[in-house]
């Protein structure tokens, strides 16, 4: 059976049960042990541990509880042994009280004495603090004496004091007119005397009762009556500078004179100082030219010194004259600040119509950093005027600014389109400038881009100085005009949308224009450069102008509307339509003159018999392959429709196709005539219109098939007009095979070129008096060897 637990084993050091007892068994405790059982445990560790009244080492330990329970649970041997432990802890107490005794025993002397001393001197400390109460009753007694007497003597000082000032009082009085005449004769010191008399006119007037006073300010006011009159006469020079003229009538107001001739005074003759300011302004002006003169020579100055002589002198003179105004005549009765603001505004009216008239001067595009600069300080100072005078022109100067911006913004138009003719200039000297054997100019693609890349940079360039006037540290941009309109109407679209539909108009008018001015026509590759050139922005340039114009200049919310990327889209796709349609005819008319010259110049009744193929025949074919590499150059091949195996091989035919020649050959004699017109009629049934003056598409197909068309419709018109015999028949079946021989590569449909082709055969025979036409094998033989 297991043994209890020992219940004294604790936080006293006692030994554990079974760990031997005793010193001699080498059981342990801690030092001092019985020492902190005596004191008890710290306030942590009594709040830390629960009341046990068993625990011998605890605060709360009751004998008869612990006696309780060691008898209830512990056997006797046990008991034994915690009789005999509990005897050695009570040694050990007794030696370490002895051991603590006999080291603290001095202590306890030394405190004993220290005690009894500082009894001794409590004593005759409470003794002095006796006398020392006593000896400050006896000084409070002297410091009340001392005080009163201080006190009265104090009344009689502010007394004496009095009467004495009283009496500086009267003597400065009495001095009054002598200082007056010294300090307010001419060049002394006007302010002194008027300061002087200011302080001395209230009493003289409380006291003019009395006769002495009376004479005092009689004698002042002539004095400082006289000094009124000189400056009156010294307010009339008209040298005065703003300054001395704000003193002097400051000094008048304190002479009490009228302030409504004062203020009369002062606005006239600060006037004609700003009139000068503005005849000074207006000298460095030329006079206006009449209507039909020349142009005026820009005046020497730019127009940042303009702006800033006109700042610095009249806009300055016109503050301070404002805030002198101000501080003279504020509140006082005749002077109200609407005379000041009708002054004010008349005069500024000049100002800005001097300002319009130097604006106007800037004809070139010059700096555009200088203008906004100008303009800039312009704004700052009108703004500094208008804290003084709100109603000295706030719109006219806000409208004057804005219409400075505009103007810049429509020359820069005017420029971008002179920039534009130039290029255009240069590329037409560049297609017609001769060339050297051997040695190409540049391509219709190296033009086009550099074109295209000329201009584009350029109105970037135009957009990056517009933009100038709506940058943050321009104080002008917070108008609302800068921030709404400036941006939509003057930049978006007077200038950017006006530029491009200019553009078109302008690439259109190559087309339309020439026959109505009477103008030279342009070059046909001209035309073909500047439909390529409207088709790429149609495609792409329009959408990233647009882009760019919106990010640098952001329309606001409440803008009016603005002209959709679409519709200049449908703009520039309509002028590269008119320009390829216009070069088409000219292209088509070109070799068309050709083919008409070839027939009618010819004698087609008396001519021999073909041996070769004519040489007009293969100019065409040459011009046409010449066409074909040019509009290469720029646009794409184009969808052709399915050839047919034997696209040149096909025997080409003086009768329709609906019927073989070689059926009605032996019969179509003089005697035996066949009706040719009525076969022509039958075929025209069942044969494809054919549109001649289509609008083409844009690939190089659509464009060759349309000069072919022109051609040989011309052809056939010529033809028609024309009577043959039997070898202008053959000659025409000649060259009507060569040509079906090159030209159906070059166009969309080889039926279309097949179809023309056997209608000029048909009318053809249809015109000739012999119609015998030539074996197909000999037709062969000779367009080879041609």
């Amino acid at each position: 059976m297991a043994e209890p637990e020992a219940v004294g084993s604790g936080t006293g050091g006692s030994p554990e049960p079974g760990s031997g007892t005793g010193t001699s068994t080498g059981g342990w405790r801690r030092p001092h042990g019985p020492l902190q059982r005596y004191y008890g445990p710290s306030t942590a560790e009594a709040t830390e541990a629960a009341p046990d009244p068993a625990d011998i080492n605890g605060p709360h330990f009751d004998p008869e509880v612990f006696l309780t329970k060691i008898r209830s649970e512990c056997p006797l041997a046990q008991l034994l042994a915690r009789e005999a432990e509990l005897g050695r802890e009570i040694r050990a107490l007794d030696s370490d009280m002895q051991t603590l005794l006999y080291e603290n025993y001095n202590k306890f002397i030394s405190a004993t004495d220290t005690i009894r001393k500082m009894k001794v001197d409590f004593r005759h400390m409470e003794a002095e603090m006796d006398d020392l109460a006593a000896n400050m009753a006896a000084i409070s007694s002297s410091s009340a004496r001392v005080s009163a007497a201080l006190q009265d003597r104090h009344r009689r000082g502010a007394q004496l004091a009095g009467v004495q000032a009283l009496l500086r009082k009267l003597q400065s009085l009495v001095e009054v007119p002598g200082r007056l005449r010294l300090w307010a004769a001419p060049g002394a010191e006007p302010a002194r005397a008027l300061r002087c008399h200011a302080r001395a006119r209230a009493v003289l007037r409380h006291y003019r009762h009395l006769p002495s006073f009376r004479a005092i300010e009689d004698e002042s006011r002539a004095i400082m009556a006289d000094l009124a009159q000189r400056l009156r006469a010294r307010l009339r020079d008209e040298t005065l500078d703003p300054k001395e003229l704000t003193e002097c009538v400051e000094m008048l107001l304190q002479l009490e004179e009228p302030p409504e001739e004062l203020c009369e005074e002062f606005l006239s003759h600060a006037g004609a100082r700003l009139e000068a300011e503005l005849a000074a302004l207006e000298a460095e002006l030329p006079p206006p030219a009449p209507p039909g003169a020349a142009a005026t020579p820009p005046p020497a100055s730019d127009i940042l010194d303009f702006v800033d002589r006109g700042s610095s002198a009249f806009v300055g003179s016109l503050c301070l004259l404002a805030g002198s105004y101000r501080s003279l005549f504020e509140g006082r009765a005749g002077a109200g600040p609407g005379r000041l603001e009708a002054f004010a505004a008349a005069l500024t009216a000049r100002y800005f119509e001097l300002l319009e008239r130097r604006l106007a001067l800037e004809r070139g595009l010059g700096d555009t950093s200088l203008l906004v600069r100008a303009l800039d300080r312009f704004h700052r100072r009108l703004r500094a005027l208008l804290e003084l005078l709100p109603a000295a022109g706030a719109e006219a100067g806000a409208a004057l600014v804005a219409r400075a911006a505009r103007e810049r913004v429509d020359r820069y138009l005017r420029a971008l389109q002179t920039f534009f003719m130039g290029c255009l200039g240069d590329v037409r000297q560049a297609l017609a400038a001769p060339r050297p054997p051997g040695k190409e100019g540049p391509g219709l693609p190296d033009l086009l881009a550099t074109l295209a890349a000329s201009v584009l940079g350029q109105l970037k360039a135009v957009l990056a100085y517009v933009q100038l006037f709506t940058a943050k540290d321009v104080a002008f941009a917070s108008l609302p005009y800068f921030k709404g309109e400036f941006c939509v109407e003057a930049v978006r679209e007077g200038l950017v949308v006006a530029f491009v539909r200019w553009l078109c108009r302008t690439a259109r008018g190559f087309a339309d224009g020439p026959a109505e001015r009477g103008a030279p026509a342009a070059p046909p590759a001209l035309l073909l450069l500047l439909a390529r050139l409207c088709l790429d922005y149609e495609a792409t340039t329009i959408s990233y102008i647009l882009t760019l114009t919106d990010e640098q200049f952001p329309p606001q919310d409440g803008a009016r509307a603005v002209t959709p990327g679409p519709v200049l889209c449908a703009e520039a796709r309509a002028a590269a339509q008119r320009l390829l349609d216009h070069y088409v005819q000219a292209q088509g008319a070109a070799v068309a003159q050709m083919l008409r010259k070839s027939v009618e110049t010819r004698d087609w009744l008396s001519t021999v018999e073909p041996r070769n193929v004519r040489a007009v025949m293969k100019r065409v074919v040459e011009d046409i392959t010449a066409i074909d590499v040019q509009v290469g150059q720029l646009f794409e091949e184009g969808v052709r429709r399915a050839q047919s195996s034997d696209s040149s091989r096909r025997a080409f035919s003086v009768y329709s196709s609906s019927r073989a020649p070689g059926r009605y050959a032996p019969s179509y004699t003089p005697s035996a005539p066949m009706d040719t017109h009525l076969l022509s009629n039958i075929q025209k049934l069942f044969s494809e219109r054919i549109d001649i003056f289509s609008p083409v598409e844009f690939n190089k197909v659509s464009v060759l098939t349309g000069i072919i068309k022109i051609s040989l419709k011309t052809l056939l018109e010529c033809v028609r007009l024309r009577t043959l015999g039997r070898f202008g028949l053959q000659q025409v079946q000649v060259d009507g095979h060569y040509l079906q021989l090159y030209l159906w590569r070059f166009a969309a449909d080889e039926r279309v070129v097949q179809g023309l082709l056997d209608e000029v055969a048909a009318s053809a025979a249809h015109r000739c008096l012999d119609p015998v036409p030539m074996e197909h094998s000999v037709v062969e033989l000779i367009c080879e060897r041609g």
